[in-house]
């Protein structure tokens, strides 16, 4: 695959967009070709249907030629000969065409799911660090409309292409043997309509670029209003939500409009011209039959051929200006499959061996995310905890807690210092093996369109129906799942809209319990349950953490009272470390949390 890498970790605004230009100019639909390769016998088979029906196509002409010259004779002529071999050329036309299609098109077919295919395995395996930059629907615009350009492209414009150079060859060559002299009075046109071609052309490539963007742009915001609806109309903030999104539009009309503007302009210039130069050389061809230098079944035929190769420039001016936009679709597709990430897997990945709990240490670790550099989020942090313990982080918002499980999940890398797990240092392991033992549960759950059960299960595929139930026991959420219609099965909405914040949690934790991982993370994992689930909630939690190594972030301290050790973080340091009863009798950031929870009690 061809193509610049781009490291979305770093680089100004300005370096962005001087990449998108010099890529832009680069890149071009060799990028195609490794998806292409694979179906080569059935491109190859296109490309000689597609050769045999263009040069079907340039028989007619000399069919019609035959026909004006023996309608011009005094002997009796029969012209059924004639009429069969042009119905025999006319079905083998038509049947080359339809077979052409089929093959062309279904090739297409196959190479764009393919490339969907890879650009979207791309993009589930980029780390965070590349969605600070890059708009999640900026990326599925990508894997919907840009493939669709280039879908277009496969199965209709490049085919297209070929047969009109091939038609615009013939047809030249053709000329010439007809009249040398007609063909370079023609020839003299070329560089007329070349000329505006090669301007306008450039400039409609910058502008298909630009519209592509906007159109990406627009589908980002939409993508952005829709899944935060609820919060949008909570706000009342539909008008302005919409000024938004039709401000994107509209910019994105006034760009196709100006491509649209260039395109009209290019066919116009081109037909009139290349139109322009067939009637002057008609005309010379007309002064030559009348001197009696050419008979007027090789003008007939000579005209014939100057139209198929004129049509031939016009198709291919329209072509032009498909692969103009094509082009960029492929860099904008190749820009994905390219992106570095920030995240690299060992060449030779250590592995964790198979135990029921881990022990995890962080040793000097000072970390800042990528998009805010100035800020640290961690500075020269370090603890540990040892197989089987509990241990809770706490802290005010902001204080670095949800970026330890951020980093222990390997989402990010610190700019210093080590984590280690089984005192194996996690750069050092196969990321998606030793993610395998990990169960999270975050705040803000992930709940996907599909059953109650497809969600559980999503911990662990492999689990049966009855671990599944197991695991909805545990999250106190059985009993409200079979009570609904299709029990398990019942679907719960996009994003778990059907289900109340505190359900959403407990299916999240179902999962986390399901996926029995030796080392546990939660996050505020009982922080939108009520006080009776939360109680059930936490005895399965404190059932389960028994054989798991387990680490709690809460706001909530009623919540890690029990856990064996509990740190406390303040502005990205640990300020203070001990058990409950220790920490709050000293004077500090936990005293003060306490206090403002426990003020009543």
């Amino acid at each position: 695959m061809t193509g610049h890498r781009v490291n979305v970790a770093q680089g100004s605004e300005t370096q962005a967009s001087r990449f998108r230009l010099n890529t832009f100019q680069k890149v071009d639909l060799k990028s195609l070709l490794p998806f292409v390769k694979p179906y080569g016998r059935k491109m190859t088979a296109a490309a000689g249907v597609l050769f045999f029906t263009a040069s079907l196509s340039l028989t007619m002409p000399i069919v019609v030629g035959q026909f004006v010259d023996n309608f011009g004779q005094r002997d009796p002529f029969n012209p059924s000969g004639l009429f069969f071999i042009s119905m025999l050329v006319a079905a083998l036309l038509a049947f080359g065409s339809g077979l052409r299609y089929a093959l062309v098109t279904s090739v297409g077919e196959r190479v764009v799911a393919d490339i969907r295919k890879a650009v979207f395995a791309k993009a589930v395996s980029l780390s965070p660090t590349y969605y600070e930059r890059m708009m999640t629907g900026d990326v599925l615009s990508r894997i919907n409309t840009d493939t669709t350009l280039v879908l277009t492209v496969i199965s209709s414009t490049v085919s297209v292409a070929l047969r009109n150079m091939l038609i615009f060859v013939g047809g030249l060559a053709l000329m010439m043997l007809t009249s040398a002299k007609l063909t370079s009075l023609a020839l003299l046109v070329v560089p007329i309509v070349i000329v505006p071609t090669l301007l306008l052309g450039r400039r409609l490539r910058r502008v298909s670029r630009d519209n592509q963007d906007l159109v990406a742009e627009s589908s980002a915001n939409a993508s952005e209003i829709l899944l935060s609806l609820q919060t949008v109309q909570a706000n009342t903030q539909e008008s302005q939500s919409q000024r938004k999104f039709n401000d994107v539009v509209e910019r994105s009309f006034t760009s196709a409009i100006e491509r649209i503007r260039i395109r009209a302009t290019m066919t116009v210039l081109i037909i009139l011209l290349t139109f322009c130069g067939i009637v002057a050389v008609v005309w010379s061809g007309t002064l030559d039959v009348q001197r009696g230098q050419m008979s007027a079944g090789d003008l007939t035929q000579f005209v014939i051929f100057s139209v198929m190769v004129a049509g031939s420039v016009a198709a291919l001016s329209e072509v032009w200006g498909e692969l103009v936009r094509a082009s960029g679709a492929t860099e904008r597709l190749v820009m994905i499959l390219n992106a570095e990430d920030t995240i690299i897997e060992p060449v030779q990945p250590a592995f964790l061996s198979p135990i029921d709990s881990s022990s995890v240490r962080f040793e000097s670790v000072t970390f800042q995310y990528p998009m805010r550099p100035e800020i640290s989020a961690l500075t020269d942090v370090s603890f540990s905890v040892r197989n089987g313990e509990t241990v809770a982080i706490v802290g005010p918002s902001g204080s670095g807690k949800s970026t330890i499980f951020q980093l222990l999940l390997r989402f990010f890398d610190p700019q210093s210092g080590q984590i280690l797990i089984n005192n194996v240092n996690i750069r050092q392991l196969c990321l998606r093996e030793f993610r395998k033992n990990i169960a999270l549960v975050p705040q803000d759950p992930a709940i996907f369109a599909d059953s109650a059960r497809a969600n559980i299960r999503f911990g662990r595929q492999e689990a049966t129906n009855a671990e599944v139930e197991a695991a909805a026991s545990f999250a106190a959420i059985h009993d409200f799942l079979i009570s609904l219609p299709d029990g398990y099965d019942s679907e719960v909405g996009e994003r778990g809209i059907m289900l109340s914040g505190g359900q959403k949690q407990r299916l999240a934790i179902a999962r986390a319990i399901l996926r029995s991982a030796p080392l546990l993370l939660l996050d505020e994992a009982t922080s939108s349950l009520d006080s009776e689930s939360e109680k059930d909630v936490q005895t399965a939690i404190e059932v389960m953490a028994q054989n798991r190594t387990t680490l709690i972030i809460a706001h909530r301290l009623s919540t890690v009272q029990n856990a064996d050790r509990i740190l406390v973080f303040d502005e990205g340091k640990i300020v203070a470390e001990g058990r409950h009863e220790d920490l709050i009798r000293k004077e500090g950031v936990y005293s003060r949390l306490a206090e403002l929870q426990f003020v009543e009690s």
